[in-house]
């Protein structure tokens, strides 16, 4: 009976939302975000950096990884468009 490696993971499929439009990107648990923001702003439409990227209600910075925030297969990420620009009158 042979047994994987304990270093391999199975893919995670994550479900990645944008105004009511949701795509799914499968990815390892140890790859950087930095790949999955590109991924997804490509498949939405959008210049690479318009979008900020939350999961349960925190933003995920672009070193992070699924494995380090606790992300599961199937789990959903919201994203949003960055605002950028703007008067700040505090």
């Amino acid at each position: 009976m042979s047994q994987e490696p304990e270093d391999v993971k199975p893919k995670l499929n994550l479900n990645i939302s944008y105004e009511g439009n949701q795509i799914t990107v499968k990815v390892k648990p140890n790859t950087k975000f930095t790949k999955i923001f590109q991924a997804a702003e490509q498949r939405f439409g959008k210049e690479p950096g318009t979008f900020k990227f939350v999961y349960e209600g925190n933003r995920i910075n672009k070193e992070d990884t699924p494995a380090e925030l606790g992300i599961e297969d199937q789990d959903q990420i919201d994203c949003f468009l960055e605002q950028t620009g703007g008067a700040s009158w505090l």
